[in-house]
């Protein structure tokens, strides 16, 4: 028992740094997920000693105020709120987290402007943003971020080109002026502790908590991540440089196929003249429409976009989230644990 304990504590030193700026036991903060990550699974994350975070998404001012109370109203423990920096109504939606004394705000969906993060700094609350390269972290560490999160393109929906292991290399080494927290393709406790080794402060992980008892995610959609090995997590495939298809990692489906024709069909009817290139790129950016929806509350896996991060292999059956946050302090402690022994034995 000594040495568990003691196997612990020097998790808890690695990670100390991400656990003093979160609040939180652990420095394993849940990723994001439109439609997932809502009230049952944040508090679910936050009462597991984790660090869950709302999913803003398009929500309004006043859904996102009802969905920040009813969270708050399941655990008594912190949690953050994910807003996108392109939202119309962003200033609104920064107005609530204030209103409801939010602690942390995770900024998405682009880089944030210097005049968002000092609105949400006024009211006392931290603000995290997305890296994804060293001259951009560098930046927002100037313009006042209190953390950052580089992710991989093993990451499941939006991504970036560049691996979560390249740009922990780029970046951890040469940026230590605050908190950084790795995500993408993260599935087991001995990949949180590489990291950690390399000098994050914590990670964050969004597929893994997919099929949580606690997630509202369709049967249906928990059952196709629990099939699919990381080789069916693939991204969307761009026909043709005029029309650009921001990169999205899913599951492959019929919707996934049809996507594609719908593609081929667009750029004929663009060269034969019938469409305008905005006209023709707005359809293409149509297509998936409410299928995230579609797929995650309404079940639909065949035309639905089940968007997964290559991590979903390791997603073999619903459990509790609880016990999910366990296995990955297991798995890390584990492998500290052997390390250990192996020099010791040097």
């Amino acid at each position: 028992m000594t040495a568990v304990n003691g196997t612990r504590r020097r998790l808890d030193q690695l990670w100390r740094r991400g656990c003093t700026l979160l609040g939180s036991e652990v420095a394993i903060l849940g990723g994001a997920m439109s439609w997932v990550s809502e009230r049952n699974l944040v508090a679910a994350i936050s009462n597991g000693g984790g660090f869950g975070v709302l999913a803003c998404g398009a929500m309004s001012p006043d859904l996102l105020s009802r969905e920040i109370a009813a969270t708050a109203a399941m655990t008594d423990r912190p949690f953050g709120v994910n807003v996108i920096a392109l939202h119309p109504d962003l200033d609104a939606l920064i107005d609530v987290c204030h209103d409801h004394r939010i602690g942390h705000v995770v900024i998405a969906g682009g880089l944030p402007k210097e005049a968002t993060i000092k609105r949400v700094k006024a009211g006392g609350t931290r603000v995290l943003a997305f890296a994804p390269a060293l001259v951009i972290a560098r930046r927002l560490v100037r313009l006042g971020v209190d953390g950052l999160i580089i992710e991989g393109s093993e990451a499941g929906g939006h991504i970036g080109p560049v691996s979560t292991s390249v740009l922990a290399q780029e970046i951890l080494p040469n940026l230590t002026d605050v908190p950084v927290f790795v995500a993408g393709g993260i599935g087991r406790g001995e990949a949180i502790l590489s990291y950690l080794e390399m000098g994050a402060s914590g990670v964050q992980l969004g597929t893994r908590f997919v099929c949580a008892m606690e997630s509202i995610a369709h049967p249906r959609f928990k059952q196709a991540f629990i099939k699919a090995s990381a080789r069916d997590a693939v991204t969307s495939v761009q026909l043709d440089p005029r029309l650009p298809v921001v990169p999205v990692r899913a599951l492959a489906n019929e919707g996934t196929r049809r996507f594609l024709e719908t593609q081929r069909s667009v750029i004929e009817r663009f060269d034969r003249g019938e469409l305008t290139q905005k006209e023709a790129q707005l359809e293409i950016e149509h297509f998936w429409a409410g299928a995230l929806r579609r797929a995650v509350i309404d079940g639909d896996i065949e035309s639905g976009s089940l968007m997964a991060g290559q991590s979903v292999g390791m997603v073999t059956r619903e459990q509790p989230t609880w016990e999910i946050l366990g296995e990955l302090i297991e798995q890390a402690m584990a492998a500290l644990s052997d390390r250990e022994i192996l020099r010791a034995a040097e």
